[in-house]
């Protein structure tokens, strides 16, 4: 397996929109629609506050990840390439390189929290509404 990252820019915006979007859509059983489309309105607007990069594989943009010191802000893979390994290299990548030691996740995301645990993070603490103030439960993990 051979992973490649951009930073990610503007012009690469409707690609990790894409690849969010369909991951949510695999992965976010849990969420509103009318959160998802609010949810796909502000994920741009956090770009610009986060180290972001656009993972590819040999042949295309696999996923997107951002980070903001050493909090992992996002990690969204295309659902085609689930379960091949390219999430843990990517977060082992930004645990080495980028210094990464939290992560919020939804709590209802139960193959998120799994990934997660299977890499080391451990729940210091819960939130009963996200960061934008909605009814979704986050656990806060750390390694």
């Amino acid at each position: 397996m051979h992973l490649s990252k951009i930073k990610l820019q503007e012009k690469d915006y409707p690609k990790a929109l894409e690849i969010w979007e369909k991951s949510v859509i695999a992965t976010h059983d849990f969420l509103k629609e009318k959160d998802i489309l609010e949810l796909k309105n502000e994920i741009p607007t956090y770009f610009k506050y986060v180290k972001a990069y656009l993972w590819f594989n040999d042949k295309e943009a696999i996923g997107f990840s951002g980070t903001n010191e050493k909090n992992l802000e996002m990690l969204f893979i295309d659902p085609k390439y689930f379960r091949n390994g390219y999430g843990t290299e990517i977060l082992q990548y930004l645990i080495q390189e980028n210094k990464v030691h939290y992560v919020d996740v939804n709590k209802d995301n139960h193959n998120a929290v799994k990934f997660y645990a299977k890499n080391g993070f451990k729940k210091y603490k819960e939130s009963q509404k996200d960061g934008q103030g909605r009814n979704y439960p986050i656990l806060h993990l750390k390694l």
